[in-house]
């Protein structure tokens, strides 16, 4: 996971973002660049980035916060 990849994909519109990962789920070339070395970690970064908007959106957090909180769900589940 890069965060840099996910601040990128923060700039793209959540319906983008959907399609996006839809794309990766179903192996199709998503309508959009997204960084990273393989299929696993570019859909983890799409799906960071739906996440946060939503939770931006939803009022739970700021863009920063729910970053972080991203990051400690990610940690979390690989250790």
């Amino acid at each position: 996971m890069k965060v840099p990849a996910i601040r990128k994909l923060l700039k793209v519109d959540i319906e983008v973002l959907r399609r996006a990962e839809e794309d990766l789920a179903e192996e199709r070339s998503p309508e959009i660049e997204i960084e990273g070395a393989d299929e696993g970690e570019k859909l983890t970064h799409v799906f960071g980035a739906i996440w946060i908007q939503e939770q931006v959106a939803s009022g739970a957090m700021n863009e920063k916060e729910a970053l972080r909180a991203f990051m400690d769900k990610v940690r979390t589940s690989i250790s």
